[in-house]
């Protein structure tokens, strides 16, 4: 069995921070990575990486390229590259991507599809 690592990221690699103190509601699209440490709530589409920080709550349907995740998210995931779970994270919805990292301690409640997003039949929003 190999062994696989989640790794920590600098903010400072980031294009876009959500600061803690930020309470959005509404639509993200965006191409480039973001950070959310505060609470989002909404719809989230995105061609970049997205990063949810470890006090972050987020409520959305999200797509996005990459999600790493060390909050809570409740709604569905769809990943085209790959979902990151860190121990911290707890996610409340269905995750579809062709590659998913759980670490020891994460929360996932729901079904997960090893699959692209592209590739399932069906997933249209």
């Amino acid at each position: 069995m190999s062994d696989i690592q989640v790794y920590n990221l600098d903010e400072s690699e980031i294009d876009t921070v959500l600061a803690d103190d930020i309470d959005f509601n509404g639509i993200l699209e965006f191409k480039d990575s973001l950070l959310i440490k505060g609470s989002f709530k909404g719809n989230i589409k995105a061609s970049g990486e997205l990063y949810i920080d470890e006090n972050a709550n987020v409520e959305a349907r999200i797509h996005s390229d990459i999600v790493s995740l060390k909050g809570h998210v409740t709604g569905d995931i769809f990943a085209e590259t790959r979902v990151e779970l860190f121990a911290s994270a707890s996610v409340d919805g269905d995750i579809t991507a062709p590659d998913i990292i759980m670490e020891s301690g994460c929360r996932f409640n729901g079904s997960c599809t090893m699959k692209s997003p592209s590739e399932v039949i069906g997933e249209d929003e």
